[in-house]
């Protein structure tokens, strides 16, 4: 997180902290936002001061304006002074409260924004375990939550809690300077009263409060993962199904709620006692004073406008408390998104990754995403600079598993894995990454334009070079016959696209990237047989000259790699040429004569197909409508 200068990053709260002491220990983090705006705050305090002062005034002048109205002390002329003056306190009061705002605001929104960012930025460091396990809806509705309580809490500590303190000040001290210490003493007494009362059921309202946003992220996370996988429920028609799981969360979190709106009624008539029950004493004793003669009508009236202008603030003191509480609460959870631990890390004094043609090794890697169930066992390859390596192997072998380990998603259990002689481990991460481009077989693009989804191999790459990487992916036709061209959009994950065309612009996005490594991972999964030929020969010249590791499922798309790797329960149980590993007999011969008769027997459904109806090359349906393939 990008801090003020001369500031140092806080750290965060501890997870063994108490919930009352959480809560609280996320203050000091705001800090430095605070001091990077010190003439801000100054200024906004200043504001705050004047505003307090004028308001405190009101009453004094309203006392003088009466007094001299009575007809036993009225002036010859009406006091036009002191009501012009009353006039120009009142509107002070209310300029310099929104000057102080004004001030202000660059302050709360800067510290929103760069907390926010760095919660942003962490989330992305963390691993790939994190993120398959995270709840897309919560994690948002969390991060929502927090920046939103962050400028509550700057503003209601800085323009709530000191300004009820200075003004509780200033009353009393005018009402130990006008009146007696009994005045002083039913005020303090009050406050004190009111303030226990209020922090203690806003507590116990704290625990209410923070277990409706449990039940309202929980409902928010169903509505979204259900509408993420819109296509899943219509599959197998079950939208009643979602949504009497997405009413059961409202349902608890509508209890959550009533109890605590009722538990708000509690606060709000306790709090109105205590208020209306020291009034009624402070008026009782001013009242006394004018009947002896020992106080004027004027004082009286000073009197009940104190109170008002003090009580005023004090009931919104109750808000304020609140708001600051669920503030903490909110700012708690998404301070918790900091606090997870990013699995896969930066070394300290790690490198760049070496320049020149990158050579790969994988000397004996282990590997677990549980430790009670082992993925790889003792792999060992290497893939020679420029050269084709294919690995090849039933589904759950661990092939997918090598690409995740070669990106560093996670960290290889045992042995190692090198670039160019260094481990992994020892570079930058962004640096690794920068030289990989990756193919995926489940290709997810962003609800965008193409244009956007292909140019973010490469963020700054001009245009021609965005179209030229869409011909080398045979996607620049169909992009070009569409009614917005390059600027049309394809949806939530790509979902206006067919799986031919989205694999198009993650073949055409890797080109972009242009990068000194390749992961095909089942690059052509989603192709027909005529387009899986046309683009494996893209993939081929695209290939040249760089290292490249193909996951394959299709033996006749690596015919012509370099080594290929038979994978099985995580083992390499073979190696060799496409020929030599035929001449061998073994488990490839064995897959590469089961597929060579399920293609046989598909291009016969093909022929017959083909000859049945009055239509040529095979037709793929996307949202942008039908496509020849």
């Amino acid at each position: 997180m990008s801090l003020p200068p001369g500031t140092t990053p806080a750290t965060p709260p501890r997870a063994g902290l108490s919930s009352l002491r959480r809560e609280w220990s996320v203050v000091p983090m705001l800090m430095p936002y605070l001091w990077e705006f010190r003439w801000r705050v100054l200024a906004a305090l200043a504001c705050l001061v004047t505003a307090k002062l004028a308001n405190v005034s009101v009453p004094l002048v309203l006392k003088e304006v009466v007094d001299s109205l009575d007809p036993a002390q009225a002036a010859l002329a009406a006091p036009f002074a002191l009501l012009i003056a009353y006039g120009a306190l009142r509107f002070s009061t209310t300029l310099f409260a929104e000057l102080r705002d004004v001030v202000f605001v660059r302050v709360t929104q800067r510290a929103a924004r760069r907390i926010a960012l760095a919660v942003f930025r962490h989330l992305h460091s963390l691993s790939l375990r994190f993120h398959l396990e995270r709840r897309t809806g919560g994690v948002s509705r969390d991060i929502e939550r927090g920046t939103r309580g962050i400028s509550t809490l700057l503003s209601y500590m800085l323009f709530s809690i000191l300004p009820v303190i200075l003004e509780f000040g200033l009353v009393a001290a005018v009402l130990f300077a006008k009146f007696d210490w009994r005045f002083v003493a039913v005020t303090f007494v009050a406050v004190a009263f009111y303030i226990a009362f209020t922090i203690g059921v806003t507590d116990w309202r704290s625990a209410i409060r923070r277990r409706a946003n449990e039940l309202d992220s929980k409902a928010n996370t169903r509505a979204i993962d259900s509408l993420l996988n819109y296509e899943t429920v219509k599959y197998f028609n079950n939208e009643e199904f979602e949504a009497r799981r997405y009413d059961e969360n409202l349902r608890h979190y509508e209890s959550a709620a009533v109890r605590t709106e009722a538990s708000l009624g509690l606060l709000n008539a306790g709090q109105s006692l205590i208020i209306a029950a020291a009034a009624t004493v402070l008026m009782i004793f001013a009242a006394r004073g004018v009947v002896a003669s020992a106080l004027t009508l004027g004082d009286l009236v000073l009197v009940n406008a104190l109170l008002i202008q003090l009580y005023i603030p004090l009931n919104f003191l109750g808000m304020a408390y609140r708001e600051i509480k669920q503030s903490l609460i909110d700012m708690d959870r998404m301070f918790r998104l900091l606090e997870e631990n990013r699995e896969v890390d930066d070394r300290p004094g790690a490198v760049e990754l070496p320049a020149g043609p990158a050579t790969v090794r994988f000397e004996s890697v282990d590997f677990a995403y549980d430790p009670r169930r082992r993925i790889l066992s003792g792999v060992s390859f290497e893939i020679p600079a420029a050269r084709k390596v294919a690995v090849v192997g039933a589904s759950g072998s661990g092939k997918s598993t090598l690409a995740r380990l070669l990106y560093r998603f996670y960290d290889v259990t045992a042995g190692r894995i090198t670039v160019n002689g260094v481990d992994i481990r020892d570079v930058k991460q962004s640096s690794l990454r920068a030289a990989i481009g990756i193919v995926p077989q489940d290709t997810v693009l962003f609800n965008d334009t193409i244009f956007y989804n292909i140019r973010y191999g490469r963020p700054d790459a001009p245009r021609e070079e965005v179209a030229a990487a869409a011909r080398a992916a045979h996607i620049h036709d169909f992009i070009e016959s569409l009614p917005d061209r390059y600027q049309a959009t394809v949806g939530e994950r790509g979902l206006k696209l067919s799986g031919g065309e989205k694999q198009r612009v993650a073949i055409a996005r890797a080109v972009l990237k242009n990068p000194r490594i390749l992961i095909f991972d089942e690059a052509t999964s989603a192709l027909d047989s005529r387009s899986e030929k046309a683009i494996q020969a893209e993939l081929d010249r695209i290939a040249r000259g760089h290292t490249t590791l193909v996951i394959a499922h299709r033996l006749s798309t690596v015919m012509d790699a370099d080594q290929i790797l038979v994978m099985d329960h995580g083992r390499i149980v073979e190696r060799g040429t496409h020929r030599e590993l035929l001449a061998a007999g073994g488990a490839y011969a064995q897959m590469w004569a089961l597929q060579q008769q399920e293609e046989a027997r598909r291009e016969r459904e093909e022929t017959a197909r083909t000859t049945a109806l009055p239509v040529t090359g095979r037709r793929e349906f996307s949202d942008f409508g039908p496509t020849s393939s």
